[in-house]
């Protein structure tokens, strides 16, 4: 109950960093996913405010115009800043000529660019709220509309202590330019006490026309100043200063002065930048450091979605060329004679009764001049025991003792066998006739102490069982491949290994101090100086887990064993005559074992934030190489291993739902062993449904 209660907390911990980090993303993703490119509508003629000023005002039950009274005045008003590069290169021109202006500023860009406001504020410029990302306010519903006010309100009081009255709506331009609906909407938001401020000359700087093109649109044609729309962000803004060093000495030249937009209209300063109160500041720091987190947590996450990438990418191709390198050894070397050592077969087994028949039967008929089998019944309550002794095979025996657990089993079974060379088999595994011959080969070399064969999924019919196939092909064989060339094998599964006695007695035998004995001894092995290979052609068919439930137990407690694996033998990192294992075998097990499949989630994670907030195209793109890439390295290990590719139909939909399972196993037992809980053997339920498949 309390370790059930342990993993509740630990589960619910992770939900809440979980939440915490989509909130953070959510928000870093709304702050910026309607954020457009600098752009006015056409003007017209017959638009509802095609006769209105340029400052717009509720009156009554209707949007009005501030009367401005003809006068050779310009106000001078940029949109879509603050931009680190532009803003300041603009407003430094305008102190040049001594120009007041108004900047109209996204929200959004404040937060990410306060340094850049409090400036322009300590220089004079008046300031005004151009929404919080840049969105037609047309298109929203209300609440949106006045979120989009309100966040950028609480920006500029956070950053420069204010909020302003003056609103100019993204994608505005001169009165004219104003349709039915976006006058309704306009309406609407000058009903909350705000002036909308559109423009009398729009200079289409975004455009990039040329200087004197903006120039030109920037110029009355009379003697009648007004608003002059131009940008400071937005994108390169280079001819906007150029335009700027002839328009203001040409306007000054015809005698034309130049105000604010508040001035221009007639509004006292202090009553179009209203000062916050402490609240209002603290709210708007708390909006600013909060935004400022989320962009920092996306920054981070992205940095690491690169390093993600580069791992996935650095193993697919150390894989495929390893791969190749094997296959080139394996197959170059001559024939030689064929070695037939006596071997015994040891076979732990607790609770088999599922299969125990049918894996001593297919060990028993092993086409093999000299061996034994024998079966260790570590405190069996199902008949295992007796289920062997009925069989009656002449040279298979049965050993029983109370239940110690697994590796007792194997060293009571090392210490009854007569010879040289041990199998050890797992009680669900199934023989190929020529197994047994292709796993003893390599000891004709005396620098093998041990031997990995071919894992096989038996049970491969049901889409789980395909993933676990695929798993095991892909994966666990190619890794092999690469530990064989490199001479660093961390891992000689349970199901099918072969070792000399005389290095299992280097070693002490079987350690019980991990879950993931298999591993523990192999590491063990190579640290003692003995080689551990790979023969691909001994094939043994084991019963993969059938259920999502028995596949975690399963994969939790080899991760969490590998895990213990790796602390016990960390000191190969540094030792001498140790480097194969500690400066190969060990660093690729954390990287690609620990390491990728940790940070994995962020490509998942980052693929739903690029669709809801980026470029879906360019996330389906990167999924789709991601994929490929996948489906190539599989149809290779597929035909190594002689194999149907076929089946890698499945594999999309094993990126999608299996591999997340696998990440949550590794997430689980770092948790796990960060906390220094001590998990127990637990074997898996079996079912016995082993289809052997012969090549």
């Amino acid at each position: 109950m309390r370790a059930s209660r342990r993993a509740t907390s630990r589960w619910a911990l992770l939900a809440l960093l979980l939440l915490a980090l989509v909130v953070l993303l959510g928000v870093q993703g709304l702050s910026t996913r309607t954020t457009g490119r600098s752009a006015t509508p056409f003007p017209g003629s017959r638009g509802p405010l095609a006769s209105a000023g340029p400052v717009l005002t509720w009156k009554g039950q209707a949007l009005v115009s501030r009367e401005i009274s003809p006068t050779k005045e310009i106000a001078l008003s940029f949109d879509d800043g603050p931009d680190p590069r532009w803003t300041p290169r603009i407003a430094a021109t305008l102190r040049r000529f001594h120009v007041p202006a108004t900047f109209f500023v996204v929200g959004s860009e404040v937060v990410r660019h306060p340094g850049v406001v409090r400036k322009l504020h300590r220089q004079g410029f008046e300031l005004g709220n151009h929404t919080f990302t840049h969105t037609e306010l047309s298109a929203l519903p209300g609440w949106e509309r006045r979120l989009q006010i309100g966040l950028t309100e609480n920006a500029l009081a956070g950053t420069v202590g204010l909020r302003s009255r003056l609103v100019r709506p993204p994608y505005s331009s001169v009165p004219s330019a104003v349709t039915p609906r976006q006058a309704n909407a306009l309406g609407q938001i000058a009903q909350d006490g705000y002036d909308i401020t559109l423009a009398d000359f729009d200079g289409e700087d975004w455009r990039r026309p040329g200087v004197g093109a903006i120039v030109a649109a920037a110029t009355p044609q009379g003697s009648t100043g007004g608003i002059v729309l131009l940008h400071d962000g937005g994108g390169d803004r280079s001819q906007t200063v150029g335009a700027l060093e002839r328009l203001i000495p040409e306007l000054r030249a015809r005698g034309f002065r130049f105000v604010t937009v508040s001035e221009l209209a007639g509004l006292p300063r202090n009553e179009v930048e209203l000062s916050e109160g402490r609240w209002g500041r603290a709210r708007g720091r708390v909006l600013i450091g909060t935004l400022a987190v989320a962009r920092w947590t996306t920054a981070g996450l992205g940095f690491l979605l690169v390093a993600v990438a580069m791992l996935f990418v650095a193993r697919v191709f150390l894989l495929f060329g390893f791969a190749r390198r094997h296959v080139r050894t394996v197959r170059g070397r001559p024939p030689e004679d064929e070695l037939s050592p006596a071997v015994s077969i040891v076979v732990p087994a607790f609770n088999e009764a599922v299969g125990i028949e049918r894996a001593v039967r297919s060990l028993a008929a092993s086409d093999y001049p000299d061996f034994e089998v024998v079966v260790v019944d570590d405190g069996s309550t199902d008949g295992t025991g007796y289920l062997v002794d009925n069989l009656e095979l002449p040279n298979v025996s049965v050993v029983r003792q109370p239940n110690s657990g697994k590796p007792a089993a194997l060293n009571r079974g090392i210490e009854e066998s007569r010879h040289d060379i041990v199998v050890m088999v797992d009680a669900d595994t199934v023989f190929e006739p020529t197994t047994l011959r292709h796993l003893v080969q390599p000891f004709r070399s005396a620098e093998v102490g041990a031997v990995s064969g071919n894992t096989k999924v038996g049970n491969r019919r049901r889409l789980l069982g395909r993933w676990q196939h695929i798993e095991y092909v892909m994966g666990f064989n190619l890794d092999r491949r690469l530990f064989d060339v490199l001479r660093c094998m961390p891992t000689v599964p349970g199901a099918v290994g072969a070792f000399r006695r005389r290095a299992l007695t280097d070693v002490g035998g079987v350690s019980g101090a991990t879950l993931a004995e298999d591993t523990d001894l192999t590491l063990s092995i190579g640290r003692a100086g003995w080689r551990v290979v790979y023969a691909e052609d001994a094939r043994a068919w084991t019963e993969a887990p059938a259920t999502l439930r028995l596949l975690w137990r399963q994969r939790y407690r080899w991760c969490y064993g590998t895990l213990q694996a790796v602390w016990k033998h960390r000191a190969a990192l540094w030792r001498p005559g140790e480097g194969r294992i500690g400066r190969r075998g060990l660093p690729y097990l954390v990287l690609f074992q620990i390491a990728l499949p940790l940070l994995a989630p962020l490509i998942d994670l980052f693929s739903l934030y690029g669709l809801l907030f980026l470029n879906p195209v360019g996330v389906a793109e990167f999924w789709a190489v991601f994929t490929s890439l996948q489906l190539l390295l599989g149809w290779y290990a597929f035909r190594l291993d002689r194999e149907s590719p076929w089946v890698l139909w499945a594999m999309p939909l094993q990126q999608l739902v299996y591999r997340q399972l696998m990440y949550l196993v590794v997430v689980e037992s770092v948790l796990t062993a960060l906390r220094g809980t001590r998990l127990h053997w637990r074997p898996i339920a079996r079912s016995g449904e082993i289809e052997v498949r012969p090549s």
